[in-house]
């Protein structure tokens, strides 16, 4: 971003755009009203815009951005990045950033212990009994394993009405999650993808990660002491293909800003197919737009890390994003970890999770009655 502000303001003479980094606890949690009464431009998780549309901190941007851009933007969109900050018939961001849990690898140790990619669950907990499996398992890593597996079970949650999931899909898929653990390193629940990512490309313990939001940036040359390669889930019924969930960022704009049309200039230079394929994506981007995805160099100065990976996201689910959904995933989170932490009942997990989810929605249902 910091470099997209650079060349939009060289650009631009009159236009400075600065930009300050939070962490990435703060990017799924941090409330996005506190961060509109401070700045104009922000950077946001898709499932902050049932807040955004129950109370409009943010521009509905399809107000001030041309609909020829976003029929554009959509159409070229990597999975449902575009669609994903669209709520309540309005467009709360534009998608810059494509991401969901994928898998990654250490191709010169797998070589080394005579280790082939595992395609299946079945292969992973044989390579996991070896010890060298590690994946992240913070508590927002928690849910969103969870979710995948439930989608990959055939049921993606909050697809049914008052409903998280279903029993027998919640229970299997938090026994796949407890199994896979049990041949992990306990340290894993203190690792976000990023810290995992550290640990496989500085020691040589571990060789494969099944799931993690992908980073394209351990791919690329000389970022880390080792190379990561990254592609697809491995598949828990044969012949059918994981569904994981989808991440990324998005672009809003405070509707407190002063700067309306230099804001919305600059989000479409940085939405933009030129900008999403040089500038963002050269400068250590994962863009939304799909032409960088498939850009021959591009791929080449990572491994093919978006080739590869491209089929994943593009099955990528949506998490819910109504009006109270952000607390239940902070609080959600948090429950999973320490379930899967202290080896705690599996039942009672769910009945809590059901009870959360159920008070979230609530608090949706509270905002429209008022309205």
């Amino acid at each position: 971003m910091v470099a997209t502000a650079q060349r939009f303001s060289e650009l631009n003479p009159s236009i400075d755009v600065h930009w300050e980094k939070r962490s990435l606890q703060e990017f799924a949690d941090y409330p996005i009203r506190r961060l509109a009464e401070s700045f104009d431009c922000l950077i946001i998780d898709h499932p902050f815009v049932g807040l955004a549309a129950a109370d409009p901190v943010v521009l509905p941007l399809d107000d001030y951005v041309s609909n020829d851009f976003l029929q554009e933007h959509a159409q070229f969109s990597v999975g449902k990045s575009h669609e994903s900050y669209q709520y309540g018939g309005r467009q709360w961001a534009l998608a810059i950033d494509a991401a969901a849990p994928v898998s990654c690898w250490r191709a010169d140790l797998l070589e080394r212990h005579h280790l082939s990619l595992p395609r299946t669950w079945e292969q992973l907990v044989a390579i996991a009994k070896s010890g060298k499996v590690v994946f992240p398992c913070a508590a927002v890593d928690c849910l969103m394993h969870f979710f995948m597996l439930c989608s990959s079970l055939g049921e993606t949650p909050g697809s049914q009405p008052w409903r998280l999931v279903t029993e027998d899909v919640g229970i299997r898929a938090l026994e796949l999650l407890t199994q896979l653990l049990s041949y992990c390193t306990s340290d894993v629940f203190d690792w976000n993808p990023i810290r995992t990512y550290e640990v496989m490309t500085t020691c040589d313990n571990w060789v494969y990660c099944p799931f993690g939001f992908g980073y394209s940036n351990y791919s690329r040359r000389s970022y880390a002491r080792a190379q990561l390669e990254f592609g697809e889930l491995v598949q828990l019924s044969e012949g059918k293909e994981s569904s994981t969930t989808l991440g990324g960022a998005g672009l809003a704009i405070s509707a407190q800003c002063p700067h309306r049309e230099a804001a919305v200039d600059y989000a479409c230079f940085v939405a933009s197919a030129e900008c999403q394929r040089t500038i963002y994506a050269y400068s250590g981007g994962q863009p939304a737009h799909r032409s960088a995805w498939t850009d021959s160099l591009l791929n080449d100065h990572c491994r093919n890390f978006f080739v590869r990976t491209l089929a994943t996201m593009d099955r990528a689910h949506i998490r819910p994003r109504h009006n109270g959904y952000i607390s239940f995933q902070e609080n959600a989170g948090v429950l999973i970890h320490a379930c899967l932490r202290n080896n705690e009942d599996l039942g009672e997990l769910l009945t809590s999770l059901q009870r959360l989810y159920e008070q979230s929605l609530c608090v949706e249902n509270q905002k429209m009655a008022r309205n």
